[in-house]
């Protein structure tokens, strides 16, 4: 019994098991306001849902699924959304500064007087007047991927 405890001991400090989140699923719903700051959110749903004045600053986004969704001032502010599908999204007013967009679908999403300072588009899928539009707004370098946002959006 004593060899299978200590056996059961060094593996377990060995291979230290981590815990992630569940990806949780918001698809559909009416988020206005809600307060998401800092969570983990991998794999998230939130497709087709309200949340204009949301707060997802800093928040760890990475695979999350907004498609077709209204994020209309919010504050996105540090969230990592890297790998994200963030397609037909409406960013009207919202807060992008230092936000992480690496890899993202974000095709046919509208950017009207958003905050984009220092935000990292680098190898996202975005439409060309989309892009042609963010170079107009475009500036500052991202504080985590130390990358500028010109540069993430291949402006001249």
């Amino acid at each position: 019994m004593k060899t299978f405890l200590a056996l059961a001991i060094a593996l377990f400090l060995w291979f230290p098991f981590s815990v992630s989140a569940t990806p949780l699923s918001f698809s559909h719903g009416a988020l206005k306001g809600r307060d998401f700051s800092g969570q983990e959110l991998r794999g998230s749903g939130f497709a087709n849902a309200n949340m204009e004045s949301a707060n997802f600053s800093g928040a760890d986004l990475r695979g999350a699924v907004f498609s077709a969704s209204i994020l209309r001032n919010a504050n996105l502010s540090r969230a990592n959304f890297t790998t994200g599908m963030l397609d037909q999204t409406d960013f009207a007013n919202a807060d992008l500064t230092d936000a992480i967009l690496v890899d993202t679908l974000l095709l046919r999403s509208t950017f009207d007087y958003a905050k984009i300072d220092g935000a990292d588009f680098t190898d996202a899928m975005l439409d060309g007047a989309q892009i042609k539009w963010l170079c107009t707004k475009a500036k500052g370098i991202n504080a985590f991927t130390g990358v500028s946002t010109r540069d993430s959006l291949g402006c001249d």
